[in-house]
């Protein structure tokens, strides 16, 4: 703006000093504004409109970011917070219960092989010879192996 006061003042022809009061009344030249007014004009909470081509640079360089739009757009901004809140949490629970399923996991195989292992120990003891093995090294039981075969008693029916 600046520049354009300048070249109009270095262009105008020479006007004759009586006519001169009349060409200031006719076309009177704009005072430049000072700094403070520039950087008042530049730093306005209520920001120009944005044009609609929103170009690559604008994006990269937060120009999109405005507080009008920040403004408009505060009701989606706070959704995808609570979205990704939401989200964070939810994975971290998943995380937690896959790992608590792993550890009840192995807890069931452990369990699992102490009930095969205690099975075949109580099948090997439970063995007819291992039985008449313990009887006879205890001398002081009743129990003895039976020299007859069992006896089928054939009962009538009514």
């Amino acid at each position: 703006m600046s520049d354009e006061i300048k070249d109009i003042q270095e262009n105008k022809p020479e006007v004759p000093e009586a006519e001169a009061p009349k060409a200031k009344k006719e076309a009177p030249i704009k005072e430049e504004p000072s700094l403070k007014e520039v950087i008042q004009e530049q730093a306005r909470e209520d920001e120009e409109t944005l044009t609609s081509n929103i170009t690559l640079r604008k994006i990269l360089g937060g120009d999109f970011l405005t507080a009008n739009m920040l403004k408009r757009q505060i009701g989606v901004i706070l959704i995808i917070v609570a979205f990704t809140i939401v989200y964070i949490s939810n994975r971290y629970s998943c995380q937690r219960d896959l790992l608590e399923i792993d550890k009840l996991n192995k807890e069931l195989l452990d369990a699992k092989y102490k009930a095969l292992s205690s099975s075949s120990m109580l099948t090997e003891k439970c063995r007819e010879s291992h039985v008449l093995e313990m009887l006879r090294n205890n001398k002081d039981s009743i129990l003895h192996i039976a020299d007859q075969p069992p006896y089928i008693i054939n009962v009538p029916e009514k």
